[in-house]
């Protein structure tokens, strides 16, 4: 069963939402590499990224741009599949991406989205510290919404 901490009395977090960022942000130095890679590529099969993204303070509206421009990017992508940009909190975003395999995602790598990353002056300029890419094996999915 989910619960919603939020509707708890006095239930506060101060947890980022998803896998949590290395380096926390009260370990932040600048200037910073732009992004930074976890996991494995592991074995054939659909693949995804999860991407946690903390903005600096009074940048959200040129890190919702930049999320913007991703997504023009991903658009012309025959390999990438469901993208999504999300936000947790005021400064918090994630990008989830899936891909149908090890070629899809690493042709998403070498394309625009990538070369957005790959901008670390842009980056040093928007993000607390490094965007943290996570490399994912996608295990289960449901490929549509339902209509109603």
């Amino acid at each position: 069963m989910m619960t919603d901490e939020t509707k708890s009395p006095g239930a506060a977090s101060t947890a980022s939402p998803g896998p949590t960022p290395d380096p926390a942000p009260s370990h932040r130095e600048h200037p910073h590499r732009g992004v930074r890679v976890s996991g494995l590529d592991g074995e054939e099969g659909p693949k995804a990224f999860y991407i946690h993204i903390e903005a600096l303070p009074g940048k959200e509206n040129q890190v919702i741009r930049m999320l913007e421009d991703i997504l023009g990017c991903v658009q012309e992508e025959p390999a990438t599949g469901p993208w999504y940009a999300v936000r947790y909190s005021q400064t918090t975003f994630g990008i989830f991406e899936v891909f149908p395999d090890l070629a899809g995602r690493q042709a998403h790598v070498e394309g625009g989205g990538g070369d957005i990353f790959r901008d670390v002056e842009r980056m040093n300029a928007l993000l607390a510290y490094p965007a943290h890419v996570h490399r994912l094996d996608v295990l289960m999915s449901k490929e549509v919404f339902t209509r109603r």
